[in-house]
């Protein structure tokens, strides 16, 4: 992997988590607004992972150009990575379940590798 890629792979992360953020906040505005049921702000955080995933394969995919589905997977699973170790590191272990963790995985990796077209 060339210096080079690794780059687009950085860039395009740091696209995805920029747009997480804004988005992020929009959903704290509607949780502040609307007074959202769990199961919604559950819903709206998954389309959060599914919106960056794909803009971020979307973006490293027209930056590579050549093997964009592979490049896309590799954006979504370090994006999933990225969020897995911070989460656990914020709260000094893993809170989640096995499933739970392998759908966030699986959301991200297909999402990522569905932008890369």
């Amino acid at each position: 992997m060339g210096n080079g890629r690794i780059r687009m792979v950085i860039r395009s992360l740091l696209f995805s988590y920029i747009l997480t953020g804004i988005l992020l906040l929009a959903l704290a505005f509607a949780l502040y607004k609307f007074r959202l049921k769990e199961g919604q702000v559950t819903i709206a955080v998954n389309a959060i992972y599914i919106i960056t995933c794909l803009l971020g394969g979307f973006v490293i995919g027209k930056s590579i150009r050549q093997r964009r589905f592979f490049w896309g997977l590799v954006l979504g699973l370090a994006y999933f990575l990225v969020l897995f170790l911070v989460s656990a590191l914020m709260n000094r272990g893993i809170s989640a379940n096995m499933n739970q963790i392998l759908m966030a995985m699986g959301v991200c990796a297909v999402s990522g590798t569905l932008g890369g077209c």
